[in-house]
């Protein structure tokens, strides 16, 4: 088994890699969120949250070539949640995805609306990793996004889906919202983490590749 790189690529996009098999989470059709170049990207994997155009993104991802003859190193634990409070009457259905290698534990919420169930919460204990909406207005504002990683208590939380200076919505919090509440928050350079090279008790704030600086 060597490292696992979780690298994001803007938004709620990431991609997972191990031992060379690469997944993507929600990836971006083009123009859907303000400030964000074209995502174009490669993976053996494209796993979705829900069907909204940023998050949907399929199409910008190039599936390579023999992967469904790859082995996936990781199980994949798929979780039924609601983009918001009312059972998705507003937005829809949420699905969180754990993956497990067996030693690392990594969580993507999606757009996580809605509180969750004891056996969900049972089902994300013990988390190394969580990427987790932190923007609010479309998600658990940032008090009860923060409320709920407490709860759970991931070794390493990574934030996501929430404006900074020239990207991202309008109506959605900043990454300010989020960690004033958390604690040792880590700022990297780059858009990747490498497990075990930066596994520690961290908030990660990553900075995509072409993301506006300032």
């Amino acid at each position: 088994m060597g490292d696992v790189r979780i690298e994001w690529l803007g938004h709620s996009c990431f991609a997972v890699e191990e031992d060379g098999y690469r997944i993507v989470f929600d990836p971006y059709e083009d123009g859907s969120v303000d400030g964000l170049a074209p995502l174009r990207t490669e993976a053996d994997l494209v796993l979705c949250s829900h069907g909204h155009a940023d998050h949907d993104g399929t199409g910008c991802v190039s599936i390579r070539p023999g992967a469904e003859k790859k082995k996936n190193p990781f199980a994949i634990t798929e979780l039924a949640s609601w983009h918001d409070e009312v059972q998705g009457k507003k937005r829809g259905p949420n699905t969180i995805r754990i993956l497990n290698d067996g030693t690392y534990r990594i969580a993507h919420m999606g757009d996580i609306g809605c509180d969750l169930m004891p056996e969900q919460k049972k089902a994300l204990s013990q988390l190394t990793v969580m990427l987790v909406p932190v923007g609010g207005f479309f998600t658990l504002e940032p008090d009860r996004i923060f409320a709920l990683v407490r709860e759970l208590a991931p070794e390493v939380v990574i934030p996501m889906h929430y404006r900074g200076k020239g990207f991202g919505y309008p109506v959605i919090g900043t990454l300010a919202a989020y960690t004033k509440f958390a604690e040792n928050v880590t700022e990297y350079q780059g858009n990747a983490l490498v497990l075990p090279k930066n596994l520690h008790p961290q908030t990660a704030v990553l900075h995509f590749a072409g993301q506006p600086r300032g």
